[in-house]
């Protein structure tokens, strides 16, 4: 199993009290940590950075494709990644269009991480049947697929009224918008991901490793079944990191942010098996312990999954914690990691579009 490994920083811009004072941030100023966030991430020399979709409090993620933009207009380097897109809710129509501009403002910096979504209020909110839901991301999945290969598309399904000889505008940036498809609970995705040959984005957040291993190994299983060729992509997320100099300090210190968490409804909808913050990271994926520890967890899980792409999350922690973090993962588990697992992803892109020119492409960038 080919294994290398590139460091994307994920935020669900999560605006909670913070548990030791109280005080939430105002949602403007939470907003811009987040753009100064994507731009640290940048300079500390990270690969990617993600946004997720949640729609209701205490999330302000309603729009990856907004945000990503103010995103794209702080930086130059980094790959910009949906942490999830939740195509099931959403027009592919719109999707299209909206990410293929979004691929040319950021100079086809884009990639494209969809989902049914596991958020209870999305059902609701958006008239969505959950009995119907792996049927309607399939559906829309293959619409938007059609969408940025081809043009003048004739198209009719169950859950959109038909289309005909639609051509979406802009046209992708890139000749193919990788899309990688978000897995949390259910072999319905890592199917899907399988039959299309797309890489898989493991959350790898509520469960025990089990559960996630199990999914992977499904993906790799129906990906060979499908007679793609080669090693399919897999990446893995870490939604919880706080390290500190001992063990000890870092469990102490994580622990009123787990206990805020623990209580939240998301936390109930998922109905996570772990009650105990030494449960979590004991047989979960917690990033919390000293700089040896962390590195270590990541080791295991990386030559566990055979993941290319390592997600972290500080969401949870105050605005100075989160640099804090950032700093040190940079500074003292990133290295490690890349010196054993020598980096290839984004290395290799598909060719972009052949009417832009460099200026043209630096210009919309930022």
């Amino acid at each position: 199993m080919l294994t290398t490994v590139k460091f994307v920083v994920l935020s669900l811009i999560v605006n909670a009290p913070d548990p030791h004072t109280g005080v939430t941030m105002s949602q403007h100023d939470k907003l811009a940590s987040v753009l100064d966030q994507a731009a640290l991430v940048e300079q500390l020399g990270y690969d990617a950075y993600q946004i997720g979709e949640r729609h209701g409090a205490p999330f302000l993620c309603s729009s990856p494709a907004v945000l990503l933009t103010a995103v794209a207009a702080r930086t130059r380097r980094v790959r910009l990644l949906t942490g999830v897109t939740v195509l099931s809710i959403h027009d592919p129509v719109k999707v299209a269009e909206e990410y293929a501009l979004l691929d040319h403002i950021s100079g086809g910096r884009l990639d494209l991480v969809i989902a049914k979504g596991n958020h209870a209020p999305h059902y609701a909110t958006f008239g969505l049947d959950p009995a119907e839901q792996w049927d309607v991301l399939a559906e829309k999945y293959e619409l938007l697929r059609l969408l940025w290969s081809q043009e003048s598309v004739t198209w009719s399904g169950r859950y959109r009224e038909p289309l005909v000889d639609l051509t979406t505008q802009p046209r992708p940036y890139q000749s193919t918008i990788r899309v990688w498809h978000g897995s949390a609970t259910s072999r319905q995705t890592t199917e899907l991901a399988a039959k299309h040959g797309d890489p898989l984005y493991s959350a790898n957040g509520f469960f025990r490793v089990a559960q996630y291993q199990d999914l992977i190994d499904h993906y790799r299983q129906r990906w060979a079944e499908h007679g793609h060729p080669g090693e399919p992509l897999v990446g893995s997320g870490f939604p919880a990191l706080l390290i500190r100099k001992t063990s000890q300090e870092a469990l102490e210190a994580y622990r009123p942010f787990w206990n805020a968490q623990r209580a939240t409804p998301a936390a109930k909808h998922n109905n996570s098996p772990f009650w105990e913050l030494e449960e979590f990271i004991e047989q979960g994926s917690a990033l919390v312990g000293s700089p040896q520890q962390v590195l270590d967890k990541i080791h295991r899980f990386t030559e566990l999954y055979g993941q290319q792409l390592t997600g972290i999350g500080v969401d949870s922690l105050p605005v100075a914690w989160q640099r804090e973090q950032l700093e040190w993962f940079a500074a003292d588990i990133a290295p490690e990691l890349r010196r054993t697992y020598p980096d290839t992803l984004w290395e290799s892109e598909p060719t972009t579009d052949p009417t832009a020119t460099p200026a043209a492409a630096d210009a919309l960038s930022g």
